[in-house]
């Protein structure tokens, strides 16, 4: 009779036990920081995507923001070197190169020395999955440089305070091999409407304010960038040109950039790029 129980009850047990593996997997593996120099963070998962090719362009083609290039390029390099290094907000005009010189800093970095440093993008909006993340990458021999592109926050926005224990808050602390650098159009990081909202419906109008306005303070650098100027923008359109071997004469390329321009309603890195795109179409060249 037992032997019996014994054989009803065991696939009814085999069943309940494979029910409670699901309810709770296993924890997931630990990522190979070394299968790539770029990841992307997805928090649904917590998974790091490697990243085989990076969408960026030489620092060398980066013009208009030499000594913005210049700083970020050393606190990068002081960072995988294993010196003390700072969180950077990189805040200003659209179209500028904000993103491009993270992605090209590291870029330059990690040809420099190669296997000290990896790029992990964290999307906007998975903000509040920080603390996972850092657990994850805290224990890894490899240095980290967290990326998040057109960051912001706005009304009834509490996704900052993760930020904010992150980067200088909480008992843990940013571990040391892991950097924080974001770029916003927003030097405060959040709408100046709502900024002023705050101070004009709060009791204390300056203790209301100072909570959402100083994450941008847990930002060692703060590196600005505003519009071009004309000459500028030729500087960019010409470096392209040049790099990618797209002959030309001089005028005939200043003229067809400024009409181009013109049509943007902008001048500004971005749009230097997409003038060089369609120019490149038209002469039958590719930009590999």
């Amino acid at each position: 009779m037992a032997d019996q129980n014994s054989g009803t009850l065991l696939p009814v047990l085999t069943r309940i036990a494979a029910a409670l593996e699901r309810l709770a997997p296993p924890p997931p593996a630990r990522p190979d920081l070394t299968a790539a120099d770029a990841f992307v963070w997805h928090a649904e998962g917590d998974r790091l995507d490697p990243v085989p090719t990076v969408n960026r362009v030489d620092i060398a083609l980066l013009r208009g923001i030499d000594r913005q290039r210049d700083i970020l390029l050393e606190n990068t390099r002081r960072f995988a070197s294993g010196l003390p290094a700072n969180n950077a907000l990189l805040w200003g005009a659209r179209g500028m190169g904000k993103s491009s010189l993270v992605k090209a800093a590291h870029g330059a970095v990690a040809a420099e020395l190669p296997n000290s440093l990896a790029l992990v993008e964290i999307h906007r909006e998975d903000i509040p999955s920080l603390p996972r993340l850092l657990a994850i990458l805290r224990d890894q021999p490899r240095r980290c440089i967290l990326f998040c592109d057109d960051l912001s926050f706005g009304t009834d926005d509490s996704h900052y305070k993760s930020l904010k224990a992150v980067l200088e808050g909480g008992v843990e602390g940013r571990p040391a091999n892991v950097l924080f650098y974001a770029t916003s159009n927003r030097r405060h990081l959040m709408p100046r409407d709502m900024i002023e909202n705050e101070r004009s419906t709060a009791i204390n109008p300056s203790e209301a304010v100072e909570e959402k306005v100083s994450l941008s303070d847990r930002f060692g650098l703060w590196l600005g960038f505003h519009a071009c100027d004309q000459d500028t923008f030729f500087a960019m359109v010409e470096g392209y040109a040049a790099a990618f071997g797209l002959d030309m004469p001089v005028d005939r390329l200043r003229a067809e950039a400024v009409e181009w321009s013109v049509t943007r309603g902008n001048r500004s890195g971005r749009v230097a790029w997409q003038f060089i795109q369609d120019l490149a179409g038209r002469l039958g060249r590719t930009l590999g």
